[in-house]
């Protein structure tokens, strides 16, 4: 049995069963899912599941489990269970009469749902996945680049570019760059379901040696030994120098058609669009094609038509689209530095979770193709470690509380932060399930921003060239970690400024926390739990008195009883246990009870104090009190899904109220309507801290009566 094992027949089992699963994929750090319905999903069973880090439900039908890092061996181990054997998955089949791939089946899905912009969303998933599968090599390729980096300042080898060791040291990394096109081509197309290999093979005629040729006469000449072959090539070769790009455009003769000749190597658009172009071409030949010559003449046509409209179309329109972008980003990042690098820095966090940064990452490898060196990966180093330094604040609170499993979350993402600079663990981990980290994560994005500006401005770099820019710039792609700080010029610029990010942030969280009060109070209840478990002895009394024995009366008479807890509307008192809700059964978030079969539409306060919770639903309530007691009121069950439709609040969060003053009015038809329980549910969150809380149940109240005792 795997290790993961029983975490696979828990991920199985919390999204429906089997037979609720059409179809399973994996991207870099998430499961994906196609089922019959997300209605049928446990998600919090499927977040309390060891190595899951999230949940996500995009659609009806789509729902993603990030994982990390580890996630192929979690699908590997998913699909190895038995009930799993007819479930599709896997790489695409070669067969081109093979049913739908995964791809082409998530897309159906996907089709199905009601979004607006849904022809927006597939562009994304295409772009993102032409890239997904190779942020090994790209990440790898980054690092190779930052050890030579070291290296060279070390002394330990030389920096003369034409040396025999140098050659050998550019060769590990730049295959990578040099042959991106032919990787994202094969990427596309087999994302469209053409065969991948002829999507390589189109991109791959465009970087032949033969077709370079063309734009050199020297190596015109002697590749077809003419002897006048140099001299007729220069006469029809025509060459205009770029002067913003520092970049020769050449054209020449080939049929007697006017073709703009490029150096396709590194560049990223003109794959994409090709394979776009292909798609259509490949699937229209399919269909006039008989079924029995497909594999001979599909192939032999695409090549036949693709390779000259790539050459004289797509590569020129897609060369001049990422020069003209990389001209205006360059452009805004001289004239407007400082807008520049605020603003990278505080999109990142709301574009990577989307996955809308991919066309960003784009730019970066055509600047590098272009212009020799990019500008936006150092304001974009500043926004990761922003993301870095808050998780590390969650981690001092983690350290702080003892909570081993929060810490073992945070610590995993750091580590793949700091070393790998992957941003998605600590997203989908901690940052997007606690929304007060982005308030706090934003700020370390900004200080990091403005520095680099400021730094950048004041201390210009020189290229190698001699090209003076403003702010940081890097002659490679890296992921931008701890390790890939020596592959940016003015190293010390971005150090300082994404130290500025890393601080700010962890500061930030570690003193203002990350957690709503409820969030936190459910925190410390987890905790003890866990502590009290892992002690061997018998989970921690929550201070309650309910009903006690007689012979616990004399106890209990030496309590002085306070405060008392007022209902918060009329109906029928119950015990936590009798709500239905797990989580307020288990007395996670406080002793407390339930009032059901409401009477009333109004829902008043329970106590006098200060609200320090308003949940914009108008489904919950934070009052705490003057002596410190702290009352949450939760109205119906599962009623956050209802988005507020039948809730009107009449209160606003940081507002004064007293007993008996009005919260909110609800339409506990609609509730019941919705198919949630009309159950209001009141505790004391901060039961662990007082001497008793002695609820009363089994009994009819109106709201106003005392409901529960509380002893200091």
């Amino acid at each position: 049995m795997g290790k993961n094992q029983e975490s696979a027949k828990a991920i199985v089992k919390g999204v429906g069963g089997v037979n609720n699963i059409k179809m399973l994929t994996h991207c870099a750090t998430r499961l994906r899912f196609t089922l019959g319905s997300t209605d049928k999903v446990d998600v919090p069973a499927l977040e309390a599941t060891k190595g899951v880090l999230a949940v996500v439900k995009q659609s009806d039908t789509a729902l993603q489990v990030v994982i990390g890092g580890g996630v192929e061996q979690f699908y590997d181990e998913i699909m190895s269970l038995p009930e799993m054997a007819n479930v599709k998955g896997g790489e695409v089949e070669d067969d081109a009469d093979s049913e739908l791939t995964n791809d082409q089946v998530k897309a159906q899905e996907r089709a199905k749902t009601k979004g607006k912009n849904k022809w927006v969303d597939s562009f994304f998933e295409f772009l993102s996945d032409s890239f997904r599968p190779i942020i090994g090599v790209l990440l790898g390729a980054s690092l190779i680049i930052a050890i030579i980096n070291v290296l060279i300042a070390c002394h330990v080898v030389s920096n003369e570019t034409q040396s025999p060791t140098m050659l050998f040291c550019r060769a590990m990394y730049r295959g990578v760059f040099y042959f991106l096109p032919i990787m994202i081509a094969y990427n596309g197309a087999k994302k469209l379901k053409v065969d991948p290999w002829v999507g390589a093979s189109i991109m791959g005629a465009v970087m032949t040696p033969e077709f370079l040729a063309l734009a050199d006469p020297v190596k015109y000449a002697s590749i077809f030994s003419t002897t006048d072959g140099q001299n007729a090539a220069q006469s029809a070769l025509n060459c205009v120098t770029n002067s913003t790009l520092g970049t020769d455009s050449c054209t020449t003769q080939v049929f007697g058609i006017t073709m703009q000749l490029n150096d396709y190597s590194g560049n990223v658009f003109v794959p994409l669009l090709m394979v776009a172009v292909l798609a259509l071409i490949y699937k229209g030949l399919q269909r006039i094609i008989p079924n029995s010559v497909q594999l001979v003449f599909v192939p032999f046509l695409s090549m036949l038509v693709m390779i000259p409209i790539t050459a004289f179309i797509i590569g020129p329109i897609g060369v001049w689209l990422g020069n003209g972008l990389g001209i205006g980003l360059a452009w805004m990042n001289t004239n407007a530095p400082f807008v520049f690098a605020i603003l990278i820095p505080m999109l990142y966090p709301f574009l990577v979770p989307l996955g809308l940064h991919w066309p960003l990452n784009a730019l970066m490898l055509m600047n590098i193709d272009t212009m020799g060196y990019d500008f936006i990966q150092g304001p974009m180093g500043t926004w990761n470690f922003a993301c870095f330094g808050a998780t590390l604040g969650v981690l001092i609170i983690a350290i702080r509380e003892k909570d081993t499993q929060m810490k073992e979350t945070a610590g995993g993402a750091l580590a793949a932060g700091l070393l790998g600079g992957v941003s998605e663990p600590s997203l989908y981990g901690i940052h997007l399930r606690y929304k007060n980290v982005y308030k706090r994560m934003l700020v370390g994005c900004f200080a990091g921003g403005l520095s680099i500006a400021i730094l950048g401005w004041l201390f210009p770099a020189t290229l190698a060239n001699g090209q003076v820019v403003r702010g940081v710039t890097t002659t490679a792609f890296a992921f931008t970690s701890l390790l890939t700080i020596p592959v940016f010029n003015q190293m010390w610029v971005y150090a300082i400024s994404i130290a500025i990010a890393f601080v700010v942030s962890a500061v930030l969280v570690a003193t203002l926390d990350y957690r709503t009060p409820e969030q936190k109070a459910e925190a410390h209840a987890r905790i003890a739990r866990e502590q009290a478990k892992a002690s061997g002895a018998a989970p921690a009394a929550t201070a309650t008195a309910v009903k006690a024995a007689p012979e616990a009366a004399p106890a209990q008479e030496t309590a002085a009883v306070t405060s008392e807890i007022l209902a918060p509307i009329a109906g029928h008192a119950v015990t936590l246990e009798e709500t239905g809700d797990a989580v307020f059964s288990s007395k996670a978030l406080g002793e407390g009870l339930g009032i059901a079969d409401p009477k009333d539409s109004k829902v008043v306060a329970p106590v006098a104090g200060v609200l320090k919770t308003v949940a914009k639903t108008g489904h919950a309530y934070g009052i705490k009190t003057d002596d410190g007691v702290e009352v949450l009121v939760h109205i119906g069950i599962d009623t956050v899904k209802m988005n507020g439709e039948g809730f009107t609040v009449a209160v606003t969060k940081g507002q004064r109220v007293n007993a008996g003053d009005l919260l909110a009015t609800v339409d506990f038809d609609k509730v019941a309507a919705a198919g949630h329980p009309t159950v209001t549910v009141m505790t004391v969150t901060n039961t662990k801290k007082l001497a008793a809380v002695t609820p009363h149940t089994g009994i009819d109240v109106a709201a106003g009566d005392a409901v529960i005792d509380i002893a200091h």
